[in-house]
């Protein structure tokens, strides 16, 4: 595990918060830098480029961030402040002061993290009824999102996505992913799209293709006073304007992962339900199988991160394994 970075070490202290906090703590992601600081988070995006996604400069770093903002405060209002930039002035840091701008932060009220879903389900505390308030938040947010009629959703999009997958996950066949589990999910993925263009094109057509979260699965969903879905996708629009059976896959794709498929079956019938999308149901096993290889894709871009403590990567390890087992279960003609 490489050393941290000096920006990164500063936000470690206590001191350079304006709330004073008693005490930070640091969380990872492939791409983040979280630190919970008592009732706030701040995120720090990691100056990476994965191709689908580029945070290397500055000012790319400060857009992104105010996109996240933008874009959450659709599904969770209360939470996401602002933008902060960190500051340097005679080699010290601190949020918010004068100085040279280093970096911006988002800053979030911190949610209570026993309330969010993947928590209540170890504690078998989701429920069909709370599963039927999720549906229906997600069906009037669907609703009211905009519209996309080209360029997104469509076969020839879904079809760039699934391919930059297998490209990016090459490296990990044999260490997270199995030649023959790869192989498989290829060919499936490949003969699918190729047997049902027609079936994108008329969601496309339809209207099915939105500006919907991106990201939805379980660690997204809070359930607090009301429901709270954050952390969206805000670097890449290829990834957020979905079909919506997209989408849905993805939740009850983390559901199945979770070891409930009943709930997982639950949640889409009462969206189904609820939008009168049967056309949803055709897509849904494809798209949880891209969801789930996502997954797998994502966990396993964490072994090459020098951040990571190698404790962490071997725990992420079986994670990624899995995600890609769970995707080729899913890959049947």
């Amino acid at each position: 595990m490489s050393a941290l970075p000096e920006a990164v070490q500063a936000l470690l202290n206590p001191v350079i918060y304006p709330e004073r906090p008693k005490k930070v703590e640091l969380l990872q992601t492939q791409i983040s830098f979280i630190f919970l600081a008592d009732d706030f988070v701040y995120k720090l995006k990691k100056p990476v480029d994965f191709g689908f996604l580029d945070f290397t400069t500055l000012e790319r770093r400060r857009f992104f961030c105010q996109q996240e903002v933008e874009l959450n405060r659709r599904l969770c209002p209360e939470i996401y402040l602002g933008v902060v930039p960190l500051v340097r002035n005679k080699g010290s840091f601190s949020l918010n002061g004068r100085g040279e701008v280093v970096d911006y932060l988002v800053k979030m009220r911190r949610l209570p993290q026993e309330r969010t879903m993947d928590r209540l389900l170890q504690r078998n505390q989701v429920s069909p009824q709370m599963l039927e308030r999720l549906a229906q938040k997600l069906v009037d947010f669907h609703r009211q999102a905009r519209t996309i009629s080209s360029g997104f959703g469509d076969l020839e999009t879904c079809r760039f996505n699934a391919e930059e997958n297998f490209t990016q996950t090459e490296k990990y066949v044999g260490l997270t992913l199995p030649p023959s589990r790869f192989e498989r999910i290829k060919s499936y993925t490949r003969s699918f799209l190729e047997r049902n263009a027609g079936l994108f094109e008329r969601r496309v057509r339809e209207g099915r293709v939105r500006d919907c979260h991106g990201d939805l699965h379980l660690a997204h969903v809070c359930f607090t006073d009301g429901i709270c879905i954050f952390d969206c996708i805000e670097f890449n629009e290829r990834f957020r304007y979905l079909d919506v059976a997209n989408e849905i896959a993805f939740l009850a794709m983390d559901l199945d992962y979770h070891g409930r498929p009943d709930l997982s079956h639950y949640f889409v019938q009462h969206y189904v339900n609820l939008s009168g999308d049967r056309g949803l149901e055709k897509l849904l096993n494809f798209y949880k199988c891209y969801r789930a290889y996502v997954r797998g894709k994502v966990e396993s871009f964490k072994l090459d991160d020098p951040h990571i403590s190698e404790k962490e990567k071997e725990a992420t390890l079986a994670v990624a394994r899995k995600y890609f087992e769970l995707a080729e279960s899913y890959a049947q003609d």
